[in-house]
């Protein structure tokens, strides 16, 4: 299944306390058992004012749709076409 990156936009998220970022995951996770096995989120990484989420999903239009449901931003989503990482420079 392919896989995306989904930028979000949500100033200041970086200072939000545990029991708003589990509220925010327990939305998403019962948007997904709506749309499972289409989309599957595998993990996000929390900044000062973005959430960038990895995603696999059978298509952009998918995870745009997961955004709509949720409630959630979605300012860009890319679909991965590889993934480098230092074992790369080995090759």
């Amino acid at each position: 299944m392919p896989k995306f990156v989904i930028e979000r936009s949500i100033p200041q998220i970086g200072k939000v306390g545990a029991s708003e970022l589990q509220a925010i995951s327990q939305k998403s996770c019962g948007v997904l058992q709506d749309m499972s096995p289409a989309v599957q989120w595998v993990h996000s990484y929390v900044t000062r004012d973005k959430i960038y989420c990895v995603y696999h999903a059978h298509s952009e239009d998918l995870v745009r749709e997961h955004a709509r449901r949720g409630g959630f931003p979605a300012d860009s989503v890319a679909r991965v076409v590889t993934t480098i990482d230092p074992t790369t420079a080995e090759a």
